[in-house]
């Protein structure tokens, strides 16, 4: 089987590296915008292009007799990739552009929230003048302010030390008003954590959930990025959650999928994401991706029991019904380490030191190799995985990783400890019993 992997990222490199782990022995191929040195080391050839150059992209699919593209990022998939594979009839993991619109537009998707009667909407409104977005902001008093299209996990801004008052939280929607319409929704209160699930356009099977830290510096302060870590519990939720807290946010997931279906007469294909909050009264919708979530992707797909070729390929055929997802009830914790100054002033083209890593998995992402040397390009460089029995040894396993390496780069400490989850839990005891 040949199998073609869309992107060049640390999602990517994980992607590429469970495909390649498999039992059937695939030939891999990858398109990427720059050549990721994990990725390239796993494939029988790779092609350096823009991913969304899709004429381009399904030429080499066809050269190369590629049965299954597999697409990472989101704007393939909002340039319609999947589209255009399908019609020169080569299976893909990733939804077609219109039903990847709950994605690509936010204002589309809360608007095919309320049609359909999803649970977990919060209040929201979608503008195109500043009054009325000033008299809504001041109706709510805590807001998030959310550009309409993709922003890389980095446009939405919430009241609190990003948006320090409504005056901030006016002023931003403004400059988002410039370039069209804003999305003013109520600032959800609880914890963050992320579902994720492979879809065959009528089943959804669920892999472990996830807590993602996107702010860029410790305590969750600071600006959005693409995402500092991540951690999942060897248990079936993470500690600040229970079973039913899940099984509303896995309802959430297929409601949609079948919903999409109902509105688009498209049957969903690929990995849809959840992003949710879990409030005092339980999971609220902060956003969907029609992608596996950077680094989510890294918590999961190590976990897999199943061989992933055979996982992708019922998404493909539509046959997930028929078999089991399994995964090792180990806990991982996900590190990023960075450049120096990101996100605001990274540090770029600076040579990275790897020494010994122990037993972490160490996943590649935006940078380059020049003369067998690692260097930075500006964004998140590295993310190292630990894979344990709890978050507390998964965790030291990733930090003593990221300790022996050497160069102009930061990480955050605290994803992962003993200290920083306890106050998780808390957080949600004190919300709950308020």
């Amino acid at each position: 089987m040949n199998i073609l992997v869309v992107g060049g990222g640390g999602r990517e490199h994980v992607i590429a590296q469970t495909i390649a782990n498999s039992k059937h022995n695939p030939s891999l191929y990858a398109v990427m915008s720059k050549k990721n040195p994990g990725i390239a080391s796993l494939c029988n050839d790779y092609l350096i292009d823009d991913e969304n150059n899709i004429d381009r992209i399904v030429a080499y699919a066809k050269s190369k007799k590629v049965d299954i593209v597999v697409i990472g990022p989101e704007k393939p998939l909002a340039s319609g990739l999947a589209d255009a594979l399908e019609r020169a009839k080569i299976g893909v993991v990733g939804p077609k552009k219109d039903a990847g619109k709950i994605e690509f537009n936010k204002a589309w998707a809360r608007n095919f929230m309320k049609k359909y009667n999803i649970e977990g909407c919060p209040e929201f409104n979608i503008f195109d003048n500043e009054k009325d977005v000033n008299e809504f902001i001041e109706k709510l008093g805590n807001v998030a302010v959310k550009p309409i299209g993709l922003t890389g996990g980095k446009g939405v801004k919430v009241m609190g030390d990003q948006l320090p008052d409504i005056d901030s939280a006016k002023e931003y929607a403004r400059t988002l008003l410039k370039d069209g319409k804003v999305v003013i929704e109520e600032n959800l209160v609880g914890e963050e954590f992320t579902v994720q699930a492979f879809v065959d356009g009528n089943n959804l099977a669920f892999t472990p959930p996830i807590q993602d830290h996107k702010r860029a510096f410790e305590n969750d302060r600071g600006p959005n990025t693409g995402g500092m870590g991540s951690y999942s519990s060897a248990d079936d939720v993470l500690p600040f959650m229970n079973k039913e807290d899940l099984e509303k946010a896995q309802k959430i997931l297929k409601d949609t999928v079948d919903s999409l279906y109902k509105e688009t007469g498209i049957h969903y294909k690929g990995i849809i994401y959840g992003q949710f909050m879990l409030t005092k009264d339980g999971p609220k919708v902060i956003e969907y991706n029609a992608r596996f979530g950077d680094p989510e992707a890294m918590n999961v797909l190590p976990l897999l029991e199943n061989d992933f070729v055979d996982v992708l390929s019922a998404v493909v055929n539509g046959s997930l019904s028929e078999m089991k997802l399994g995964f090792s009830k180990k806990a991982t914790v996900c590190k990023y380490a960075v450049p120096e100054g990101y996100p605001y002033e990274p540090v770029k083209d600076s040579e990275i030191i790897i020494d010994d890593i122990g037993d972490a998995l160490l996943y590649y992402a935006s940078v380059y190799e020049e003369n067998g040397k690692i260097y930075t390009s500006g964004s998140r460089a590295l993310a190292f995985v630990g894979v344990a029995n709890t978050i507390s040894e998964a965790e030291n396993i990733a930090q003593t990783s990221l300790d022996n390496v050497k160069g102009k780069i930061q990480a955050r400490r605290d994803i992962g400890t003993e200290e920083f989850i306890q106050k998780k839990i808390d957080h949600m005891k004190q919300l709950k019993t308020a």
